[in-house]
C-alpha cells in the first residue's frame, strides 16, 4: 500500500528541486523518491554494537592458516620464476 507524504520546504529549495528534476527529466515526485531511496540504501544496515559482536563471535572460531613465511615465499615464486625462464633474444636477432 502506498501512502502520502507531504514535506513543506521554502520557496528556494522547490525551484532548486524542480530545477534538479527538470535536468533530469524526471518528474519532481520521482526525483524526491529517488533520492529518499538512495538515502536510505547509503544507511549503514547494522548498528555498530551489532557489527562488533559479529566480529567477537568470528574471532573466536580458529582457521587453518599456513606459516606465513612460506606462504610469502610461494606468493613470490611464480613471480621470480617466469623472469627468470622468459625466453631472451640474441643480439644478432636469430
Amino acid at each position: 500500500m502506498k501512502q502520502r507524504l507531504q514535506v513543506l520546504i521554502d520557496t528556494a529549495e522547490l525551484r532548486e528541486i524542480q530545477r534538479i528534476a527538470k535536468a533530469r527529466k524526471m518528474t519532481v515526485a520521482e526525483w524526491v523518491r529517488t533520492t529518499l531511496r538512495a538515502a536510505r540504501h547509503s544507511e549503514p544496515t547494522a548498528t555498530p554494537e551489532r557489527k562488533l559482536a559479529a566480529v567477537r563471535a568470528a574471532s573466536r572460531h580458529e582457521f587453518l592458516a599456513g606459516d606465513i613465511d612460506q606462504m610469502l615465499a610461494e606468493i613470490e615464486r611464480p613471480a621470480r620464476s617466469s623472469t627468470t625462464t622468459a625466453p631472451t633474444s640474441s643480439p644478432s636477432g636469430g
